[in-house]
């Protein structure tokens, strides 16, 4: 299995640009971030920054979030929101930018939340269309754009890996085959999802695959998922790509590591 390190929640005890320095002294030969900058479109200079931190760390950025708004609030997801749609499709041109100069070959694109004021299936339908133009777009450097399931009490309408499946399913259907699944196995066992039924069912349109340990989103081996086991699982159903750490250390991130050493 492939690990790479999210600099979003791992090495926080540095700042943003020293993190893939921090992360290629632990180990790691590659990363991935959340969306880095507050804006949909980073200056020329912020991106700038951004990508020489990259390349001067010598890890190469696996994957990388669209713009999604505020995490914490309530527009988290702007592809699905009219109002916002544009910012998403602005975000979708600047990374695959970047994505294009460092090699990123996976775009996270956090499907909407529910809002009052426009229909499910019109949010839908926006989602749709704005899916398939990420995956169009990363298709062109050779990338691929993922759906994720989300925990927590935000109005996320994604919630098991059959749902975004399904949505993977739809784009693709549309004509759009530049897309698949992010399984995440936090997200999903803390919304109660079967994640052995999961993986047997979805393993072949997982495109990338987060980890952190239920309860708590710690490292592996601080809550009771059995974290190996449903990896080997993957492997054994032929999934090839990388396995993000997407966890919050629980005494520091160096420390965090140690199940990793013990693993080898």
């Amino acid at each position: 299995m492939k690990y790479l390190a999210n600099c979003s929640l791992l090495f926080t005890e540095y700042p943003l640009l020293e993190r893939p320095a921090a992360a290629k002294e632990a180990g790691f030969d590659a990363v991935e971030f959340w969306w880095p900058w507050p804006a949909p479109v980073p200056s020329d200079a912020e991106a700038s920054a951004f990508t020489r931190a990259i390349r001067d760390a010598g890890v190469r950025l696996a994957g990388l979030n669209f713009f999604a708004g505020d995490l914490a609030g309530p527009d988290c997801g702007v592809l699905s929101l009219p109002k916002r749609s544009q910012e998403f499709r602005d975000s979708v041109a600047a990374a695959v930018a970047i994505g294009e100069e460092l090699g990123v070959t996976g775009f996270n694109a956090l499907y909407g939340n529910r809002v009052a004021g426009i229909s499910p299936e019109d949010q839908d339908d926006l989602a749709r269309e704005n899916l398939g133009l990420a995956a169009d777009a990363a298709a062109r450097i050779g990338g691929c754009v993922l759906v994720e399931a989300v925990s927590g009490p935000k109005p996320y309408p994604l919630r098991t890996a059959g749902d975004s499946a399904r949505v993977v399913e739809e784009v693709r259907s549309d004509g759009h085959p530049s897309i698949g699944v992010l399984l995440d196995l936090y997200h999903l066992a803390a919304n109660g999802d079967d994640l052995d039924a999961a993986i047997e069912a979805y393993a072949p349109v997982t495109a990338h695959v987060q980890i952190a340990d239920h309860p708590g989103r710690g490292e592996p081996g601080s809550g009771s998922l059995d974290l190996a086991r449903h990896l080997a699982a993957l492997e054994a159903r032929g999934y090839p790509g990388w396995t993000a750490l997407e966890y919050t250390p629980t005494a520091g991130t160096e420390a965090s590591l140690a199940w990793m050493e013990d693993q080898r």
